[in-house]
């Protein structure tokens, strides 16, 4: 029969036989350029079934083959090299079994781990109560109060904070909201999607991402952070302050700062799964309207925020929130520098300058900070679908640094 009834019959595809051609373990008769497979292409076929059954490769199967072939007629059944191969593979799959059974039952105490852990850490995370010492209203800078809160674990949940001026702010789900948040365009949130962002990212941007994340740790951790207050300018998906959460003191307060409402809820959401509980504020506002008493900020972390800014405003950002940084604060900050720009830049020509590497140095030394140590990362040309800020024929790089007043 053709190869395509022998296919059928068998219940193969033309592919599978045609394979077993190329490796020699069926040998069809060819005529006219077709080729007939007959009853010794049948039996040929069918221990090739078997010996798959019993686990073999098709290259060992070939030697199986091989070996049948060459000693035709004789007993090789009971020859000790043939016995020796079903041996041999018996050993293998007993040892892969007990290799498998080994790791079934180590990701089956993980699973377990996993889902103990969750029903255990699982709380809401709010406004801790002492937080509001640190809060102002944005039209008086007089302090705010609490009106109708919902408060549990000494944590404001729901409420309202007020101001004897009549402004007010609203706490949503242990969200401090100020204004109209801002949402993600349909269809470019990664932010509960994290193996998508890698998917689409350029390995490069990715390894620098990392680099830069494990430097800025390292210098934070120089800093004794008991009873400090971090501010982080765009706190986004959270890549920061998700490395760094568990090392805080139970006594440092994280004030994390974004104007989308989203990422603010996911990153919350992460953090509330964890089984240590530290002390962060959630504020959802645009980066000139952060109601916190001025000089009250010890350290600036600014991983990329004042970055993403600038893709639309003229002002280096930092230098708009400085009132709120004390004489003597810190500064642990990372900004992309744009090497070249091409005629076809994203970014307009008057928002340029606070992509210069020299510029950022400059900003940075007008704000009193001396640099304690920094870094240029390796120049990349390509990002992704979530870091699409430049195009091809330009060339950026990130320049972080650690400094103090």
């Amino acid at each position: 029969m053709r190869i395509g009834k022998f296919g059928e019959a068998n219940k193969l595809s033309i592919d599978t036989i045609r394979h077993y051609m190329d490796l020699g373990l069926i040998v069809p008769e060819k005529k006219g350029g077709q080729y007939y497979f007959d009853g010794r292409c049948q039996n040929d076929l069918e221990l090739i079934l078997e010996y798959k059954a019993m686990g073999f490769s098709l290259n060992e199967i070939k030697m199986i083959f091989l070996y049948k072939k060459i000693g035709k007629f004789t007993d090789y059944e009971k020859d000790t090299y043939y016995q020796s191969l079903f041996l041999d593979k018996y050993e293998k799959l007993e040892q892969e079994i007990n290799n498998l059974v080994k790791s079934k039952d180590k990701l089956t105490q993980k699973l377990e781990d996993i889902s103990v852990k969750s029903a255990e850490s699982s709380s809401m995370m709010g406004i801790d109560l002492k937080v509001l010492d640190i809060l102002k209203c944005l039209n008086c800078s007089e302090s705010l109060t609490l009106q109708a809160g919902m408060i549990s674990r000494n944590q404001i949940l729901e409420g309202k904070l007020t101001c004897n001026c009549g402004e007010e702010y609203s706490i949503e789900s242990g969200i401090l909201s100020i204004g109209k948040p801002f949402q993600s365009i349909a269809g470019i949130s990664f932010e509960n999607n994290i193996p998508e962002y890698i998917h689409e990212t350029d390995p490069g941007f990715l390894e620098n991402l990392n680099i830069g994340l494990h430097w800025a740790k390292r210098k934070l951790g120089q800093v004794d952070l008991h009873n400090k207050v971090l501010l982080e300018l765009g706190t986004g998906a959270g890549f920061f302050l998700r490395n760094i959460y568990q090392e805080l003191p139970e006594d440092c307060l994280y004030i994390a700062v974004d104007r989308n409402l989203e990422r603010h809820r996911f990153l919350k959401s992460v953090l509330e799964k964890i089984d240590i509980k530290r002390r962060v504020l959630f504020i959802c506002t645009d980066f000139l309207d952060i109601p916190i008493q001025n000089h009250s900020v010890d350290m600036v972390i600014d991983q990329s925020g004042t970055s993403n800014y600038s893709f639309s405003h003229e002002k280096f950002l930092l230098l708009q929130v400085d009132s709120l940084v004390k004489p003597d604060g810190y500064l642990l900050g990372s900004y992309f520098g744009f090497e070249n720009f091409s005629h076809k830049s994203k970014i307009e020509p008057k928002y340029r300058d606070n992509f210069s590497i020299n510029k950022i140095q400059k900003n940075i030394r007008e704000l009193k900070y001396i640099i304690l140590e920094d870094r240029t990362s390796e120049s990349i040309d390509k990002g992704g679908r979530y870091e699409d800020f430049f195009v091809q024929g330009e060339v950026i790089c990130t320049y972080t640094c650690f400094g103090k007043r």
